[in-house]
This record gives structure tokens, sequence and C-alpha cells, in this order.
């Protein structure tokens, strides 16, 4: 059992440059640290990242309230800890203490009472054996709420490696295909200047076919020179396009305005021309009857809720019961701790759902998000595929792969 001797914070930057928090915790035997991220597409249902005061009410609710508060908790699991937090708090989303705060004590106290026991953190998270690895899902091409300028409505062209050996093949493999798409674009789009967005995705002022057909270009280049094959994927981030008056999708940069039926069949065009197996969010994050009827028309196809669900139980158990959807983003800092993360994961699982856990666009450089997709069993990270806080997660799970060598193997994603 471990016991919390002190807590130390600071505010440090994010990969946007904007203010976050970083929590370390002492134990008798052991220390841990996690710095917040934060998204910038966020979902109505997400827990704030800061209370209403900002920042600077975190930081007074951490050294009034959490610091006296935690100051000698004995703790040997995720529960203790995350329960003493919520009692803190007393809200129903951490409005009070804002999920930054939550979650960077939470992960801090995580990774302390793991070097207590000298454990690495995915082995304390688990509490048991381990026979996953997850698969790399990397955005390419990006627009949306992480792009400036001309970039596609769409928020992220994805892929992800097929039947690669390792954790180290695939995130090798979908770095040469950053780079072949960069080169591609570089010929085909007159305004492309080499630019990346919040999550090191290339921007490009091509339409979304344009970028698909370059996306497929690329791929072959590789799968000729190395052999390895790609799926593909969107997260169209529909939220972000949704008009909740008019009750329609507006394409800004193509100039076009769709209803449901018309978003659904725009969707599912793209999918059945370009063979796309991933979709997420392709419809705003009310809809549970679309998702669970775009699940059904896709059949063999992943499809995502990050929006949807926002890593939330409940509307997960909603989802899993009308069937909307086969497939689910976990974002720890959406619901503020790492307790409140694994009872959306265990409902997912149990409805049959392919977990994903995922970055956010406002990244650190902690690399804790492997830890915590390999801990929870997840079938994929998106972690991004360039850029130092996002290459800190996948060098952390080639590490971690090394680790569980003829223990784990990555995941098989047709």
């Amino acid at each position: 059992m471990a016991v919390i001797k002190d807590i130390k914070w600071r505010v440090v930057a994010n990969s946007r440059g904007e203010e976050t928090l970083e929590v370390e915790i002492f134990t008798e035997g052991g220390r841990g640290s996690f710095c917040a991220p934060s998204g910038a597409s966020v979902g109505r249902f997400e827990a704030p990242a800061f209370p209403k005061g900002g920042i600077s009410e975190s930081l007074r609710v951490l050294r009034n309230d959490i610091s006296p508060s935690l100051a000698g908790l004995e703790y040997g699991s995720c529960r203790e800890v995350d329960e003493a937090l919520r009692e803190i708090d007393g809200t129903t989303n951490y409005s009070k203490v804002g999920a930054s705060a939550s979650l960077a004590v939470s992960v801090a106290a995580a990774e302390a009472g793991a070097s207590e026991e000298h454990l690495p953190l995915f082995a304390w998270i688990s509490g048991g054996p381990h026979h996953r690895l997850p698969v790399p899902l990397g955005n390419v091409v990006g627009g949306g709420e992480h792009s400036l300028g001309r970039a596609s409505d769409i928020q992220e062209f994805l892929a992800y490696p097929l039947g690669a050996s390792s954790v180290r093949q695939a995130v090798f493999s979908l770095l040469a295909l950053h780079r072949e798409v960069g080169r591609l674009l570089s010929k085909r789009d007159d305004c492309f200047l080499g630019g990346r967005n919040d999550e090191g995705a290339w921007s490009s002022s091509l339409n979304e076919e344009e970028i698909l057909q370059v996306l497929a270009e690329a791929a072959d280049c590789v799968q000729s020179r190395d052999g390895q094959k790609f799926a593909f994927g969107l997260d169209v981030a529909a939220s972000s396009i949704w008009d909740r008056e008019d009750r329609v999708y507006i394409y800004r940069k193509s100039n076009a305005t769709r209803t449901r039926d018309e978003q659904m069949g725009f969707i599912l065009d793209l999918a059945q021309e370009f063979g796309l197996t991933y979709l997420e969010d392709p419809l705003e994050e009310d809809d549970f009857d679309g998702f669970q009827r775009l699940t059904t028309e896709m059949s063999g196809a992943l499809v995502c809720g990050d929006d949807l669900y926002v890593t939330n139980a409940s509307r997960l158990r909603r989802g899993v019961e009308e069937g909307a959807g086969n497939a689910v983003i976990i974002k720890p800092n959406q619901v503020g701790d790492l307790t409140s993360t694994e009872e959306a994961v265990l409902v997912a699982r149990k409805g049959g759902f392919t977990i994903i856990v995922s970055h956010r666009s406002g990244e650190t450089t902690s690399a804790h998000l492997a830890h915590i997709a390999v801990g929870f069993g997840a079938e994929m990270i998106k972690a991004g595929i360039v850029g130092g806080e996002r290459l800190a997660k996948l060098n952390e799970l080639m590490w971690i792969e090394e680790q569980l060598t003829g223990k784990a193997k990555l995941t098989s994603i047709a």
C-alpha cells in the first residue's frame, strides 16, 4: 500500500502553448507526475477542463482542498484516490476542481503507487496479465477545429496498419505513410507549404475526395516499397459542423449544407468509394439513432463514438443497448479520473465495443497514455503520428512492447 506524503503542482504549457497543470505526488517509496491534456473539439457532455474561475481556481482548490485532504491517504488502487477526489469536488462532473486538476492527481497517484511497488504503470493499472498491445491509429491529414486556414471541414483523415507484426513496425509504417502523403501533397496542392495542424497532421486545401485519393496513392507507394498495408477512416467531428438551430451540417469550405439524411449519404458514399473501415463521430453528439443506422449500413466497419459517449459509462450503456456504433473513443480527461475511465471501458467491453484510447489535440509530453491503453486492454491507441508530444506516447508503447516480449501481441484489427 502507498501513502501520500506530499503533492506539488505547477502551471505548464501544452502543445498549443496554452496553460495546463502538472501534478507531482510523492509516497514513502515512490513518485508520480502527470501533465493534463485538453481538447479543442470538445463534446458538450465532457467534464470541464477547469472550473468557472479558470486555472487559478483549480490551483486554489489544489492548495486549499486537495492537498490537505489527500495527505496521508493510504491506497492500493486508483479507486481510493479517485473516490476522495470526487468527495472533495462534490459535483457530478468535476466542475469545482476541473477535470485537468483531478486527472493530473489521479494519474500521478497511480504512477506513484506503481513506483512504490516497483511496477510499470500499465501493470499497476491492470493488476493482471497482459495479452494485447493496441494498434496505433494515426491522423495523417487534418482539418476542422484542429487546423487553421483552408483545411477540410472534416477533422481527421486517419490510417492504421494491417497485419503489422509489432508496435515498432506499426509506428514506423505510419511515419513512412505520413512522409509519403506530405510528398504527394506538395505536388497536388498548390497552397501546400508543408504546414501541420495541432496534432501533427498535414494541413491541405484539397477537398475530401482529393485527400482520400492522396492517402490511397501514398499507401500504395509504401506497400510496394515495404509490403505494409493500411486501412483508412475519418473523424468527421460532426458536432463541430452541426447547426443545432437549423438542424443541418454546414461544410463551410465546400459551401455545402446537408440534412441529417444527406450527411449519412455523404459519409456512406465516401466509405464505399474509398473502402473506409473506420468512421468516428460521423453524426452529431445526440444522434444515437443515426449511429445505429450507420452501424447497420457499415457492416464490418468500425463506427466510433467520441462526442457521442465522452467516456461516460451511462451514455455508453444507452449506446450499447441501442447498437449505436461498435467502437468508442476513451479520453480520460473527459471524465477526470482513471476510475471513471475504467468504468466506461468495462461497459464498452461488455457491450462488445472496440476500445480506442485517445490523445487530445492540446497534448503534453507525458507518455502515460500508452500505459493507460495497455493497462485497460485497448485494441487501438489514437496518439497521432509525428510531433514530440505524440511520439512520446508511441515511443513509450514500443518500450512497453519490449517489456512484454513473449507475453503480449499486437491486436489484430481487420
